[in-house]
């Protein structure tokens, strides 16, 4: 059936409406960083760059690393901003742009977020590395779609227990990532655990300046949760919905994360530019070596 024009909305150039992307214009593994200026921290590393563009906060830069094509796509904070982000990256590889209609084969992608992240743990500390074993949403975005048969109810309904969770707020969700990107990320080196992924960055996340907020207990119940072995280890604002639609769409993602911060100690780090570039080199030699 042909998607409408209201729905599936393109550029005159025939570019999809937010990314100002066409479907040659990127790779099956892309790599998701928020920030725009982190772009070409990573692609300073990459032997050729074929093809850039910007609009609004979405950058992207397509090239090669190691004899391996890859984008780059800055996504900007928060889970309204990767609804878009997936949305239109599945667009270019599953619908035929011209025909409107959903191919009959689909592309799945690899999809590896590159971000900065607050521990819950003094033994996560800062300038450390997080896999994202789990995203555990708080966000409420991914409740338009029909999630129920992705996410893992009983580690949803722990949660939602174990932290007396205000329905006013929404129903929580918890999401695996990829079994065979974790395969591929995993290293004696980076710690593994869930990521709540909160809908913003202050009350949200239990910061108080001048507003009160609903739960002032939420960040202890958040580091005192367990369930199968596994503890919510950081706090942000993108996981659990890139794991979400990457899910439901049937694409591979995985979540890594720099600890800048540690909300238990109260720390932050002295230079949070080293801890990331360290990050983004392990990840693109996991990439290179088996994507």
């Amino acid at each position: 059936m042909e998607i409408k024009q209201s729905e599936l909305i393109l550029n005159p150039d025939g570019s999809i409406y937010h990314l100002n992307l066409r479907p040659e214009n990127i790779a099956s593994t892309i790599i998701f960083v928020g920030d725009p200026d982190r772009v070409e921290k990573i692609t300073q590393h990459f032997d050729t760059i074929e093809f850039t563009t910007q609009k609004r906060e979405f950058k992207t830069q397509t090239g090669i690393y190691k004899g391996k094509r890859l984008t780059v796509l800055s996504t900007g904070i928060g889970p309204d901003n990767i609804d878009i982000v997936l949305n239109e990256l599945d667009a270019l590889v599953n619908i035929d742009l011209e025909t409107r209609e959903p191919k009959a084969v689909l592309t799945p992608l690899n999809i590896i977020r590159i971000g900065t992240s607050g521990s819950l743990h003094a033994n996560i500390p800062v300038d450390s590395f997080v896999m994202s074993s789990y995203g555990l949403g708080m966000d409420n975005m991914l409740r338009s779609y029909i999630v129920n048969g992705l996410s893992d109810k009983a580690l949803q309904d722990a949660f939602i227990a174990h932290t007396g969770w205000d329905s006013h707020k929404g129903s929580p969700y918890a999401i695996q990532g990829s079994e065979i990107l974790m395969e591929i990320f995993d290293s004696e080196e980076i710690h593994k655990g869930i990521t709540a992924t909160a809908p913003g960055f202050y009350g949200p996340q239990g910061r108080i300046l001048r507003l009160d907020i609903q739960d002032r207990q939420l960040n202890h119940k958040l580091d005192s949760f367990s369930y199968n072995g596994n503890r919510i280890t950081n706090l942000e604002m993108e996981t659990a919905a890139i794991y979400g639609l990457s899910g439901l769409l049937g694409h591979n993602a995985i979540s890594l994360s720099a600890i800048i911060a540690n909300r238990e100690s109260g720390t932050f780090s002295n230079d949070p530019h080293v801890v990331v570039n360290k990050l983004i080199e392990f990840a693109l030699n996991k990439i290179s070596e088996s994507l």
